[in-house]
């Protein structure tokens, strides 16, 4: 699953801006389908009542199910009523029964379970009794009397609705080019929401083969995860029958219904692969088209293994809480991750849809074809995805420099990280709240990261042998991480467990100090990062690969080393003249270099680093200012020697900082950061002017928009502020006028100096755009103006319903953001919160919560806190922690720095 935010946890919203989820009877044609029986009889259990099972099937964990009944086959039978947002099903379970039991456990919650009957192979037909645990999401069977061991055949008639939550199976809402408004359906079930729509397993070791067939409306479609065997209409219904599918956990099961379009198949290999989208959007795939073919293809040859299913859609829809759904030959998407019209769309937003059709077209292997065993191993799927996107997109296209801009996406994990309020990589998962909130950056982000490591550590081509391997030997099958590193240690014949088992279930990542003892010595030690002081984390110890580079004597010397003791002494040559450690940037390590070092770096240019070695070197010095290690003045005098810097990444980090430190400064002292910010940005502005130059790579393109963007807005410039205003008059007149890579900075730079007649402007065109991402454009704009008015308007229409629920939450997020607007849209969230929690995806309530990072006073934090203690507000694992952290983080900075920082700035 790819997240919904940026870079996955990264919201970039615009420019310049922050960056840092009624029982329906059944019909007719349904029970025609199904022998009569004798209705079963359901209660429904107190919340929290325990649900014991007897004594032949063994004791019960409370989150886990027992094994003494497993699943093989699911023949399911679904019909959604989009107008009565209902739907009725039957389910028809092929299991084992391992041991005689009177009772059957499985998943189902939100569902009405009708009647329940078992068959055996004897023909005997035995009518359960039905109890439904709300609170644990489960059903229970009991039989009246034991069933006997071997294959059966269970027959589950249930109701359900169509949900608001983005979860499950719920119903979607869009509109046309008329205005109408029309309803389609969907399915999103990673990590547990497959019970909503039918009982089940819903564990990703109970694999099993899935046979959908879907009753709808004529006028209507539907896609699943496999190819279409039959359709008909049945007394006055289309009845769409689905071929089986591979064996495969219940959260990959997918159904989508509605008024749908489909391109024309592009085949890789056998595999027809085809783009879906409501009426009119058309036009938008051609370049989701291109990379899905291109990337599918060289998984194919990465993995070795063929495409698993027998043929690939990606959807998308209108309505959709995460960035995308590895569904099993159905990937869903929200349209910003899949749709995009080349000639507007800037290249930040087509590298965000090739990023994620490349991330969930790799799921189809690392998750679906070999998936965890539990959730606890959930960065196997997402990390691994993760860095096969890079690997894929970079091949695709080189130019992009896919793996200088990962730096962004690791720099995002690294200040997670950071925190005592991090946890491993893999940790325990019991509840089902626990899983979801592993869809962070710790997953995603740093286990690509420390892919990455170890992939350059050990070789590209032995690492991929490891992967084939691992693939082959668990294929259709569950796997551990230890898996994973016995096939990987396998080809590279070296201790990979022993190497890697640091990086995955201990917290944190290690600093590395770096200090040259005497001409010819050089010493290495490591100790945890954290941002805050710990004492408790200075045993910690990593094996860190560190490349290193050593220039003496007019020769360049490449060396590798493991760095597992605290310290390390290294040898060098007579005469250095410069020297990198973490050479290309791929390690998951900060880096402090004692000041002749650092000096050393600096009087030699910066410019004779790869990108990826200055990203990491501005990372570095941040992250170690902002934890008081590194004096302000010494980083603040740093970025001066980048004025000339020309990279996009680089230029990320230290906008990025400069914008931390606009949320600290008093509002009185603000005119010296803009000041400040001006002076680093101008001379690369200037440069680079307003209109693109023939033969320029995109990346410049990209780089000039961001710039133009932070110049206008963190640096309120009026000369930039006003050719922005007259750039995007030519822009509305004639979009063709104007390069698509400077309209958000446009557009953000407006918001920022608008009055109502400009809200009301960009509040019309987000509801006329064209394509997703003119529509979030303006959108996210009006979160980012100043007046406390028009703020209150925004903050209004995210609970109002004018906005959609898969959005809403981050524009709260991003108004708390907004220095000019935090405090009001914490008192917002505070007066709206049970509204909020009522309506918002628990994901983007979750995600909205990550908002109170910006409140970074005293009596704000204060306040937060005790608004989330009071409240018992719970947004599972330690995100809660984690955000109150980064808070105090903020705050203790700004106390530290705030009555220098004025002076310093100046100076």
């Amino acid at each position: 699953m790819s997240e919904s935010v940026g870079r996955r946890h990264v919201l970039t919203m615009l420019a310049g801006q922050t960056r840092a989820l009624l029982v329906l009877p059944l019909v007719p044609l349904l029970l025609s389908a199904i022998h009569p029986a004798v209705a079963a009889t359901t209660t429904t259990r107190p919340k929290g009542e325990d649900m014991n099972i007897d004594d032949a099937s063994g004791s019960l964990d409370p989150y886990r199910l027992p094994r003494h009944v497993v699943p093989h086959r699911y023949d399911l039978r679904l019909e959604p009523d989009l107008h009565s947002a209902t739907f009725s099903g039957l389910a028809v379970v092929t299991v084992t029964v391992t041991q005689s039991t009177s009772t059957v456990i499985l998943n189902a919650v939100d569902l009405t379970i009708s009647s329940a009957t078992l068959e055996g192979t004897s023909g005997d037909r035995l009518d359960a009794t039905v109890e439904l645990d709300q609170a644990m999401q489960r059903c229970r069977l009991i039989f009246p009397c034991p069933l006997s061991v071997g294959e059966s055949q269970l027959t589950l008639v249930f109701q359900g609705q169509l949900n608001d939550h983005l979860r499950g199976f719920y119903r979607s809402t869009y509109k046309d080019q008329s205005g109408a408004t029309h309803t389609m359906a969907a399915t999103q079930f990673e990590a547990t929401d497959a019970r909503r729509a039918f009982p089940c397993w819903d564990e990703p070791d109970f694999k099993a083969v899935f046979a959908a067939t879907l009753v709808i409306d004529p006028s209507l479609t539907a896609v699943s995860n496999t190819s279409v065997l039959s359709d008909s209409v049945q007394s006055g219904k289309r009845v769409m029958r689905f071929a089986d599918s591979m064996k495969m956990s219940t959260y990959l099961v997918a159904f989508i219904v509605g008024q749908l379009e489909a391109t024309k198949p592009v085949y890789v290999g056998n595999t027809p692969l085809r783009l879906w989208t409501v009426p009119g959007k058309q036009a938008l795939t051609p370049f989701g088209h291109e990379i899905a073919a291109a990337s599918l293809t060289f998984f194919e040859d990465y993995y070795g293994i063929p495409y698993p299913g027998d043929k690939l859609d990606l959807l998308a829809i209108p309505d959709f809480a995460s960035g995308a759904m590895e569904n099993l030959g159905a990937i869903t998407f929200r349209e910003t991750a899949l749709l995009v019209d080349e000639q507007t769309g800037t290249h930040a937003e087509r590298e965000r849809v090739a990023d994620v059709v490349a991330h969930e077209n790799a799921h189809m292997w690392f998750g679906d074809l070999v998936t965890m065993s539990w959730w606890n191993g959930l960065w196997l799927n997402e990390a691994f995805a993760t860095f096969m996107e890079m690997l894929a997109v970079d091949a695709w296209k080189p130019e992009w420099k896919r793996w200088d801009a990962f730096g962004v996406s690791r720099a995002a994990a690294f200040s997670v990280d950071g925190l005592l309020s991090t946890r491993p990589i893999e940790y325990p998962v019991h509840a089902p709240k626990d899983a979801d909130a592993m869809f962070d950056v710790l997953t995603y982000e740093k286990g690509a990261s420390v892919l990455r490591m170890l992939e350059q550590h050990i070789g590209p081509t032995v690492f991929r042998e490891g992967v084939r391997h691992y693939l082959r030997a668990h294929a259709y099958g569950n796997a551990d991480t230890n898996d994973l590193w016995v096939a990987l240690g396998q080809a590279a014949k070296q201790a990979v467990p022993e190497l890697m088992d640091g990086w995955i279930f201990q917290p944190g990542y290690p600093l590395v100090t770096v200090r040259q003892d005497n001409e010819t010595e050089l010493v290495l030690s490591q100790q945890r990062f954290t941002y805050l002081s710990s004492p408790d984390s200075t045993d910690q110890r990593w094996q860190i690969p560190v490349p290193l580079r050593i220039t003496a004597a007019g020769t360049t010397e490449h060396r590798r080393l493991l760095l597992t003791d605290r310290e390390v002494r290294v040898s060098l040559p007579k005469g250095v003249q410069h020297l990198f450690v973490n050479e290309a940037g791929h390690g998951f390590y900060r880096v402090r270099y004692d000041s002749p070092l650092l000096q050393r770096i600096l009087e030699a240019g910066v410019g004779r680093l790869a990108p990826s070695e200055r990203f990491n070197l501005v990372s570095d010095a941040w992250a170690t200012t902002v934890s008081g290690l590194t004096p302000l003045s010494d980083y603040l005098h740093l970025t001066s020697h980048f004025t000339g810097e020309r990279d996009k990444n680089v230029w990320a980090i230290l906008l990025d900082s400069f914008l931390f430190l606009n949320g600290i400064i008093a509002a009185e002292d603000r005119p010296v950061l803009e000041a400040f910010v001006r002076a680093r940005l101008m001379p690369a502005v200037t440069e680079l002017g307003w209109l693109p130059q023939a033969g320029e790579d995109e990346l410049v393109r990209q780089l000039r928009g961001e710039l133009i963007g932070a110049v206008g807005k963190l640096g309120n410039d009026p000369a930039t502020q006003a050719r922005a205003a007259e750039q995007y008059r030519l822009y509305r007149a004639d979009h063709s006028r104007v390069d698509p890579n400077v309209v958000p900075a446009l557009v953000a730079i407006l918001a920022r100096t608008g009055d109502e007649a400009r809200y009301n402007e960009f509040s019309d065109h987000s509801r006329t755009a064209t394509t997703p991402q003119e529509e979030r454009r303006y959108l996210f704009a009006l979160a980012a103006f100043q007046s406390p008015a028009l703020l209150a308007r925004t903050l209004a229409r995210t609970i109002s319903g004018e906005m959609r629920t898969q959005d809403a939450p981050f524009v709260v997020s991003a108004v708390m953001g907004n220095v000019y607007g935090r405090e009001q849209a914490w008192e917002f969230v505070k007066t709206n919160w049970d509204q909020m929690d009522r309506l918002f995806p628990k994901q983007g309530l979750r995600r909205m919560c990550g908002g109170v990072v910006a409140l970074a006073t005293a009596e704000l934090e204060q306040d937060v806190r005790e608004f989330f203690l009071s409240r018992k507000i719970d947004l599972g694992g330690k995100t809660l922690d984690q955000y109150l952290e980064q808070l105090r983080i903020a705050v203790t900075f700004r106390n530290r720095e705030r009555r220098s920082l004025r002076e310093l700035l100046r100076s």
